[in-house]
């Protein structure tokens, strides 16, 4: 009970600060800063169902993410629907795919498993690239439309963009808390560990382990595709290399490990660290021409990885541990 009210708090804290800091400081790249910061958590977040709790590592989030992309751009683009629809007509696209990868993809185990799912994701990136609809690799570029909250276009100012991802942020934290605490995500850990001991014990235990990983991959691709439309519509203009890239993919896995996977709080500490890292690494050190920038994010993982596998919340874990015993 008291860890929980403490969660609470802390969630309060986050929530207070990520609505004031805007309003507070107007450097456009701070607040640039805050939204990426925050699309990350989410996509991680919507990540953590399937790769965290459930045990099933995905590399091919990127083909859902995408999908929210063009579903929102390309509608808006082609038939003038309103921003908002096409990303509900993306996220439905990308849970249909997931449904349809389901069967096979869930087949496979362990690094099998991961293969496949980055293969669907290159082939849904090949198809893009030559599909006249959405103009392949020459991608879409949003129409300049009146700015306000129907078109989802804000020309002069972040800060709408920002409460929208706030939002979403608050939305799928908000869920995935819910199903950590239900049946479903006692389920999905029952599977983890199946998974992790290859022992069929969840199947055991009475759980329909192909029901429940589709519901994990249903749920994930929804989410990732609404951030991938909110994206589109940030940004306003997309295609195949920067949406639907194994990048992406990769991004979203390590922040997830790198906060913590399987934890509710891993996603964000993950964001936290490697968003603003990325960014200035970028700035300060990307300029050398020889990938310092990444080298330095790498070596963090690398550190992390092998001094505490379950990344930083299982330091701050270890931390309060500690100063307990003294």
């Amino acid at each position: 009970m008291q860890n929980s009210k403490q969660s609470v708090i802390f969630f309060l804290c986050i929530l207070l600060f990520l609505v004031a800091a805007p309003l507070i400081i107007h450097d456009t790249h701070f607040q640039h800063l805050l939204i990426m910061l925050m699309l990350y958590a989410t996509l991680s977040q919507a990540w953590n169902l399937i790769g965290g709790f459930a045990g099933q590592v995905s590399f091919g989030h990127a083909a859902f993410f995408g999908l929210g992309a063009y579903g929102s751009l390309a509608l808006l683009r082609n038939w003038g629907l309103t921003p908002w629809i096409g990303m509900l007509i993306g996220a439905a696209a990308a849970v249909l795919l997931a449904v349809i990868i389901a069967t096979p993809v869930f087949r496979l185990k362990g690094h099998y498993f991961a293969i496949s799912t980055f293969a669907i994701a290159e082939v849904i990136r090949e198809l893009f690239l030559s599909w006249e609809w959405v103009d392949g690799a020459f991608g879409l570029e949003a129409p300049v439309l009146e700015p306000g909250f129907l078109n989802f276009m804000f020309y002069k100012t972040k800060i709408p963009y920002h409460f929208i991802v706030l939002v979403f942020f608050i939305i799928v934290m908000a869920v995935v808390y819910r199903i950590d605490r239900s049946r479903m995500g006692y389920y999905f850990r029952a599977i983890k560990q199946s998974l992790q001991h290859n022992m069929d014990t969840a199947q055991a235990l009475g759980v329909n382990s192909a029901r429940y990983k589709l519901y994990a991959l249903m749920i994930s691709a929804f989410f990732t595709a609404m951030c991938g439309a909110f994206y589109a519509q940030y940004v306003l203009h997309i295609e195949p290399a920067t949406v639907l890239s194994l990048d992406i993919s990769i991004k979203i896995v390590l922040v997830t490990v790198l906060g913590g996977a399987g934890t509710i709080w891993g996603p964000l500490l993950g964001a936290t660290i490697l968003i603003p890292l990325q960014e200035y690494s970028r700035i300060w050190l990307g300029g050398t021409g020889k990938g310092v920038d990444l080298i330095v994010l790498g070596g963090l993982i690398v550190v992390i990885c092998i001094f505490e596998p379950n990344g930083l919340v299982g330091l701050v874990k270890r931390f309060s541990r500690q100063k307990g015993n003294n």
